[in-house]
């Protein structure tokens, strides 16, 4: 009971930060931040808390596990006897997979399976919250694409943008994960909480940017599925997929290399001259944010050191931290921090994000550059949103 009341806290305080960080408070759209909060609770208490939603998740986990399996049958073709029996190599086992699922999300996006559900669900959710087209369809959008694909399917709306609605539709994609990478988080923690992650995390980047940068719907938005994808036949799609999903596995996996490495070194380094090493130092700092979030008292410096160290770095580095400590860590931290994890809120997306937007509007790039911390702190509350809502239902 004291861990409800704890995690109903962490959300008021949330919503309060968001509420002080406010450029236009008196424009706040506080209906749709209520029917946003009430679908959480009821998806969230769905997946968890009734019997047909946990067989639909168990359904979905052993789907994509499934899904994954085929995968698998490519890379032992492409590399096997590369890896001894009963081993395991990150590359080729969790981040390989990138390049398949980046296939099957390309060729769904293809024939206009995804792009159809993405306009119709972000439709819905403008129509029952009274949000604008473009930023709810960038939130449901922001579940599948990465950061860059995401933001490139409403280019046509950049030049149209206030700063308010530029900050909402870029915190949604920082905030977001691409169901490309999906697989791969899968396999490093519970599928459950990457699955309820991937869903929260639309809700909360929406409701954290919009009550940070209030905004009003405009009744001429019309959303261009065309522009989610530009292949001219399946085979284009796949090639392009396999490729692209190349090239993130082979970005992620560059960047793992220099942010372990760095952390080794920053470890030693804090060690050897304040007698303690980085990462325990982080978890003292977010200590008091993974006890709002309801993690027990006595796991939330090993909770605020993984979720500092997805901060500074990024989550695939937090989750390898993650994995290992599951079998000694409570159920309900496991949940939290595991949701927490899914998402790409550190300090690298600010670049990835106006990176983005620079190659297609080099005037709103500037404006996401000057607000960028603003833009890291927003999707960080979401995530922490995100993860307390699963908390209460753990």
């Amino acid at each position: 009971m004291v861990s409800i009341f704890i995690g109903i806290l962490g959300i008021l305080l949330v919503l309060g930060l968001g509420f002080l960080l406010s450029n236009d408070k008196k424009n706040i759209n506080f209906r749709a931040i209520i029917v946003m909060i009430v679908l959480q609770i009821l998806i969230t208490l769905f997946m968890f808390k009734t019997t047909i939603g946990l067989k639909v998740v168990e359904a979905v986990s052993n789907l994509v596990a499934t899904i994954l399996n085929f995968g698998y049958d490519g890379i032992d073709f492409v590399l096997g006897g590369l890896i001894p029996e009963g081993t395991s190599v990150f590359f080729m086992n969790v981040l390989m997979l990138i390049i398949f699922t980046s296939t099957l999300l390309s060729i769904l996006t293809h024939i206009k399976v995804l792009p159809f559900a993405i306009k119709y669900i972000g439709g819905t959710l403008a129509k029952i919250t009274g949000l604008s087209k473009v930023v709810t369809f960038n939130s449901i959008n922001s579940i599948f694409f990465g950061q860059s694909e995401s933001i490139l399917a409403i280019k046509a709306h950049l030049d149209k943008m206030n700063d308010n609605k530029l900050f909402i539709i870029s915190t949604s994609a920082m905030a977001s994960v691409s169901a490309g990478i999906m697989g791969s988080y899968m396999t490093m923690i519970p599928s459950n909480y990457v699955l309820v992650a991937m869903i929260l995390n639309a809700l909360s980047s929406l409701i954290v940017a919009t009550i940070i940068a209030p905004i009003k719907p405009e009744e001429d938005e019309e959303i261009n599925i065309k522009e989610i994808s530009s292949t001219k036949s399946v085979f284009e799609a796949i090639s392009n997929g396999a490729l692209d999903g190349g090239k993130v596995a082979l970005i992620v996996a560059a960047m793992l290399v220099a942010y372990i490495a760095l952390m080794s070194l920053l470890n030693a380094v804090f060690d050897g001259v304040f007698g303690m090493d980085l990462t325990t130092m982080l978890g003292y700092v977010f200590a008091p944010v993974a006890w709002i979030m309801g993690i027990p008292a006595s796991e939330i410096v090993t909770a605020g050191s993984i979720m500092g160290t997805k901060l500074a770095t990024n989550e695939f580095v937090a989750m390898l931290q993650l994995q290992p400590m599951i079998p000694d860590l409570t159920e309900k931290t496991v949940a939290i921090v595991s949701t927490f994890l899914v998402s790409f809120a550190n300090f690298s997306s600010i670049g990835i994000i106006s990176g983005s937007i620079q190659a297609v509007n080099g005037e709103k790039a500037r404006v996401v550059a000057n607000f960028g911390l603003k833009m890291l702190l927003a999707s960080t509350l979401a995530s922490v949103l995100s993860a307390t809502m699963v908390g209460l239902f753990s």
